[in-house]
């Protein structure tokens, strides 16, 4: 394992998070407070509580993800997009590094981004209601995997696009969507029968109830499972990178 390789790689992403701290960090953050303001003012005034949860702090990990899905899939494929977008993909290729390497050095410092992101975000809402985690361990460990997972599909993502209308294709058509309407706001039991049927064919609705579930011990699907996707979802992003790598696609063109 060339740990020097990986450090190189991973300093100057983290080194470009730093340079643009204002875009990196304070707008995402900006963005979350201000969706969590409009709807905890305006809904939260009609709907009280949720399960037994007052709705402010109900939004929370909805809100949490939402800005961790986002960035950590901007993160990453900006991240590998930007040399092969400028041609120097093609001297990280050649140099005597694995993609085991190269893949934890840009995944790992676009995790680390959103995980300072997400912290942040929680930090900031505690200011505007109070805040009690049920299982503070499995909520970072959730945590830590969300970011993981996503940084690791903004990265084929990013390995994916030859242009910069194609990298933001998949996070504003279908990664967005998929988060408000998986369960973000709201509870799954709030919708009819057969809605309830079709929200559990998002893949987003796991990460959401497990999350949620670390802070209020409430869950729309058991936690074991919410906990199976995500690594399944892990999983398969490591195979659909490492098939990437070893039949060169988009990276030999």
């Amino acid at each position: 394992m060339n740990i020097h390789a990986i450090k190189t790689i991973y300093k100057y992403e983290m080194l470009r998070a730093w340079e643009t701290l204002l875009q990196s960090f304070a707008s995402p953050v900006i963005t979350t407070s201000l969706y969590f303001v409009v709807f905890g003012s305006a809904i939260g005034t009609r709907i009280q509580q949720i399960e037994g949860v007052p709705y402010g702090s109900f939004i929370v990990p909805g809100l949490i993800m939402l800005a961790l899905l986002t960035q950590s899939t901007a993160n990453a494929s900006f991240g590998i997009f930007l040399p092969k977008f400028t041609g120097a993909i093609y001297e990280i290729m050649s140099a005597p590094i694995s993609f085991i390497e190269i893949l934890i050095g840009y995944v790992g410092a676009a995790a680390t981004k959103s995980f300072i992101i997400g912290l942040i975000i929680l930090l900031t809402a505690g200011f505007f209601v109070p805040l009690k985690i049920a299982h503070p361990f499995w909520m970072l460990g959730f945590l830590i995997l969300t970011c993981i997972t996503f940084s690791l599909l903004g990265f084929i993502i990013g390995l994916w696009a030859n242009n910069f209308e194609k990298l933001q294709l998949i996070p504003l058509l279908i990664i967005t969507p998929l988060v408000f309407l998986g369960g973000s706001f709201y509870s799954v039991d709030m919708l009819p029968p057969a809605w309830q049927t079709i929200t559990l064919f998002n893949p987003v609705v796991y990460l959401i109830s497990g999350f949620r579930w670390s802070f209020f011990e409430v869950a729309d699907v058991s936690v074991g499972l919410s906990l199976s996707m995500i690594v399944l979802f892990m999983l398969t992003c490591l195979a659909i990178v490492w098939w990437m790598f070893k039949t060169g696609y988009r990276l030999r063109q």
